[in-house]
């Protein structure tokens, strides 16, 4: 085989990977992430199984392995960029795994949780409607998952660079769900707050496949040196997140998707204006 055939070799930051060991295990590394994400996404639904049964506690470990999926994903592909391992294979591999970690684990969380437990708390045909086709509802939060990610993979990000997703991020709408769960815990147990869950939970399939832009992060200069100011606030962060995990991680969520939704609406209308006074 000639030099114009062979494949190339990876590079970390311009050098050349000479051992074929280390080549491999780049590659394999990024791959690793994703499995850490898919293992997470299962372990979110078998928890929520046994949520069903047991009660409460299973729902809270169901919620965490869901926060957890959504580490490893914002680390593989962070991984696979830094050690230039991009491969078609990853990014199919990555969006199989969200739509188990992402789609399938919350919406099974968001049903169970939510709507499961109704039948046995009130007896009126209206509630036995609201569980009967609570499923049906929390569906479309799958649906609408495995849509917004076929998008991304065809059309990527919003015009004009990384700055900004079209929709609502998959993790973040999945995140949303599993702060709420973490943050309260006990199944929901009044039709009414029920009505409200479900109507979130399509709020949220609705925003995954809307054209509305959410900011990334993508072009957050995280590998260079940042002052110390923004250390320490991290660091008061995570500590926060530590310490009382259930209202902040709840606050992040909500305030990320009202963020997007917000900035939407006063383009909305300073474009309404500008053009009347265009």
């Amino acid at each position: 085989m000639t030099a114009a055939h062979e494949a190339p070799e990876p590079q970390i930051r311009g050098r050349r990977i000479r051992n074929p060991k280390l080549r491999r295990g780049i590659f394999l590394l990024p791959s690793l992430f994703t499995v850490g994400n898919l293992l997470c996404g299962y372990y979110a639904s078998v928890a929520t199984v046994l949520g069903s049964v047991q009660q409460t506690d299973p729902f809270d470990h169901a919620s965490k392995a869901i926060g957890l999926a959504i580490l490893f994903d914002s680390l593989d592909g962070r991984v696979a960029r830094l050690t230039g391992t991009n491969t078609e294979f990853g990014v199919q591999f990555d969006s199989l795994a969200d739509v188990v970690s992402f789609g399938i684990a919350p919406s099974l969380l968001a049903y169970t949780w939510g709507v499961r437990h109704l039948p046995g708390m009130d007896t009126s045909p209206d509630v036995q409607q609201i569980a009967r086709f609570g499923w049906w509802f929390c569906l479309a939060f799958v649906v609408c998952c495995a849509w917004r990610l076929a998008r991304f993979n065809v059309q990527g990000m919003a015009p004009g660079g990384s700055k900004y997703f079209v929709g609502l991020p998959t993790p973040a709408a999945a995140g949303m769900i599993a702060a709420t769960v973490h943050a309260f815990k006990s199944p929901i147990q009044d039709w009414r707050w029920s009505v409200a869950w479900i109507f979130l939970a399509l709020a949220l399939a609705a925003l995954m496949t809307s054209t509305i832009r959410f900011y990334s992060f993508k072009d957050f200069p995280w590998t260079r040196k940042q002052p110390s100011v923004a250390i320490v606030l991290l660091a008061l962060l995570g500590a926060a997140i530590w310490r009382w995990s259930e209202e902040v991680l709840l606050l992040i969520a909500g305030l990320y998707c009202a963020a997007g939704v917000t900035l939407h609406v006063v383009r909305f209308f300073r474009h309404r204006l500008v053009s009347r006074t265009a």
